[in-house]
């Protein structure tokens, strides 16, 4: 599966470093997270989702809609 968290990152000019400080881990598992090399957890999923102001479905590809779905 390809993630988009790559792209986002670079389209809105953020280093691998302030991700990886969102996530609370370090810049070298961020940049694997990035190649696919080690699987991302349901929960840095859900805090990027919430950074970027999208979906998670955006983030691993299953949409190309970038807006979030509504919460109720």
């Amino acid at each position: 599966m390809k993630l988009r968290i790559r792209d986002i990152r670079e389209d809105r000019d953020l280093t691998q470093s302030k991700l990886a400080e969102l996530l609370n881990c370090t810049q070298q598992t961020y940049s694997r997270y990035e190649t696919g090399e080690i699987t991302i957890d349901i929960n840095s999923l859900e805090k990027l989702a919430l950074f970027y102001g999208t979906s998670i479905d955006y983030l691993v590809g299953l949409t190309n809609n970038p807006k979030p779905y509504s919460r109720t």
